[in-house]
């Protein structure tokens, strides 16, 4: 057991191998327990660090270089002399398994996490921070960088002391990091996609209307064409008005109009649907043997 003093990080959680600078006094202590805390409630697990450096704070404030070692679980607390709380910390130090257990664990982990960084457009640095990991505690500790994962994740991702479990947990949040980004870039995809074919489809009109006034054609002679095609389409009267509404609408914002091309296809979609055909099915159930 060794006694240090309590440091609490309200909602911030930090781990092993990681260095902070917090603006907190730990006096003339060589190392303090950093624990993770959220409205007033403690994680059960914190972090034993080493205090590397002191610096002063613009302003003349006061504050701590400070390096993760390992983790640790506290025990009891008591206030010392000048009224600092102390605890007793047991330490947790992670416990390398077997390379049988681990080894396609951390090959899935490390080729979704590539994956990610490609998807965020990595420059390659955080690849190669990545790749010079070797200890399996400390790859899955590297899930705690992530911006993406909620506090709550990570005092998850702190408080599991086996490595196997840890590396389990760390491949499944980052998995779903993974699905989250693949989703936004199909959203992505999609809409410029779409915008492109809005942009290509406003450009094709246009040239069909330097062909048409090369023609001799304009735009009323192109809403008269259009408003004959809907008379002799046998629509319902409900669907007739909204074609006409619709052919307003063009007639009124010209062809010069991006929006026109949507309208101009919408028509048209309105126009092939067979509206005066019949089929000679019947489904009458009566009739059905």
């Amino acid at each position: 057991m060794e006694r240090l003093r309590l440091v609490p990080l309200d909602d911030t959680v930090v781990f092993p191998s990681m260095t902070v600078t917090l603006p907190v006094d730990v006096g003339t202590d060589d190392r303090v327990f950093l624990v993770p805390r959220h409205a007033g409630d403690y994680a059960s697990v914190g972090i034993v660090a080493e205090v590397v450096d002191r610096v002063r704070l613009p302003g003349g404030g006061r504050a701590v270089v400070l390096a993760g070692l390992h983790r640790g679980v506290a025990g009891a607390a008591r206030n010392d002399p000048a009224g600092h709380l102390v605890v007793e910390v047991e330490a947790k130090p992670d416990e390398t398994p077997p390379r049988s257990r681990t080894a396609e664990l951390e090959r899935e982990y490390r080729a979704v996490v590539l994956e990610i960084l490609e998807l965020r457009g990595d420059d390659g640095r955080v690849a190669a921070f990545l790749r010079s990991i070797t200890e399996p505690g400390a790859l899955a500790d590297t899930s705690g960088y992530s911006p993406d994962l909620s506090f709550a994740q990570k005092v998850e991702l702190l408080e599991t002391l086996g490595v196997v479990e840890r590396l389990e947990l760390a491949l499944r949040l980052q998995r779903e990091r993974l699905a989250e980004l693949q989703v936004r870039k199909r959203i992505r995809d999609d809409a410029e996609s779409g915008a492109q074919k809005q942009q290509r489809d406003y450009f094709l009109r246009r040239q069909l209307d330097s062909i048409r006034k090369e023609l001799g054609e304009d735009e009323t002679s192109v809403a008269d064409e259009y408003r004959k095609k809907i008379a002799d389409a046998g629509m319902p009267d409900a669907v007739r008005e909204q074609a006409e509404r619709e052919l307003g609408r063009l007639e009124r914002m010209g062809e010069s109009s991006p929006e026109s091309s949507m309208i101009r296809s919408y028509l048209d979609w309105l126009l092939a649907v067979p509206w005066a055909k019949r089929s000679e099915e019947r489904l009458d159930p009566v009739h059905a043997r």
